[in-house]
């Protein structure tokens, strides 16, 4: 199961490894936990702008359905409402109701019943960061790391299902300092114009931490899927921009992988691993979720 705070999310972090796990047989759920409303047509050549939230909603629902198909997943609205980036000095309060303003209970619950149906044995979400300070991300970690907690405890969330425990939670590395800096660098020797130059200079001035990362997942040969989930994003992700940049040939040569961090196992494993399920007994995944 795969947490993510809005349409495109899974698409730009993960969307390979998804891909890859439903390509072997793994049963794999992507839970959006809002509906992308507030998000602004970042697409310079989507052609028009959607001001309202729900023709928004209804826009992003359709790009949802056809990034899902092309990684080869289920997918699940959660069902809030995008909380929005404030922008401004001071930041401008968040809309009433959005979903970084709801009570844990509320939002938790809701996903504590996901996880009791589906019955993952991994989840993957984001670190506590947020990976960026968009509210919706910050709150998804808190949310996905809470029904992690607590889907196995009979005690909590009573009514929402029958426990489950998941076995392990992982958090997405995909716009690593170390992944940006290698494919920069890639670039440049290849004689090729990259668009991660100032990029790279912004994070190294800032001198921000990197996380550190224990599993690396192979999954070079479905970049082509992950590429397919983004542009199904249209109203989001630039087909001309920095996403398409590299040549898939040099990225698969130089990072040919996409990386996690280990939050919590339940299970044995060793470190660094290559799968997501290591330490997980095979007659344990009777679904592969």
């Amino acid at each position: 199961m795969a947490v993510h705070a809005h349409p495109d999310d899974e698409s730009s972090k993960g969307a390979a490894t998804t891909a890859k796990y439903a390509a072997l047989g793994y049963e794999v759920l992507v839970v959006s936990c809002t509906g992308g409303e507030r998000g602004s047509v970042l697409n310079p050549h989507y052609g028009r702008d959607i001001p309202e939230l729900e023709p928004m909603r209804e826009v992003r629902e359709g790009e949802m359905r056809a990034a899902a198909a092309a990684l080869g997943v289920r997918h699940h609205w959660l069902g809030f409402v995008d909380s929005g980036l404030p922008e401004g000095d001071p930041l401008p309060p968040l809309p009433d109701g959005c979903f970084a303003l709801q009570p844990l209970e509320v939002t938790a619950r809701a996903l504590v019943e996901v996880v009791r149906e589906f019955k993952p044995h991994v989840m993957t979400a984001y670190d506590p960061s947020g990976g960026y300070p968009h509210p919706d991300h910050i709150m998804t970690h808190v949310v996905a790391k809470e029904a992690f907690d607590k889907a196995g405890d009979a005690s909590a969330y009573e009514g929402a299902g029958e426990p489950w425990e998941v076995a392990k939670l992982y958090y997405n590395h995909d716009f690593s300092l170390a992944r940006i800096s290698t494919l920069h660098q890639a670039m440049v020797a290849a004689g090729l114009e990259s668009p991660y130059g100032s990029w790279v200079e912004a994070r190294e001035a800032r001198e921000l931490p990197e996380r550190p990362v224990t599993t690396q997942i192979h999954c070079a040969q479905y970049f082509s899927q992950r590429d397919d989930a983004l542009r199904a994003h249209a109203t989001q992700i630039d087909p001309n921009g920095f996403f398409f940049a590299v040549p898939r040939e040099l990225e698969a040569q130089v990072w040919p992988f996409e990386e996690y961090e280990l939050g919590v196992s339940r299970v044995e494993t060793q470190l660094p691993e290559t799968d997501l399920f290591a330490g997980i007994a095979t007659n344990n995944v009777s679904e592969g979720s």
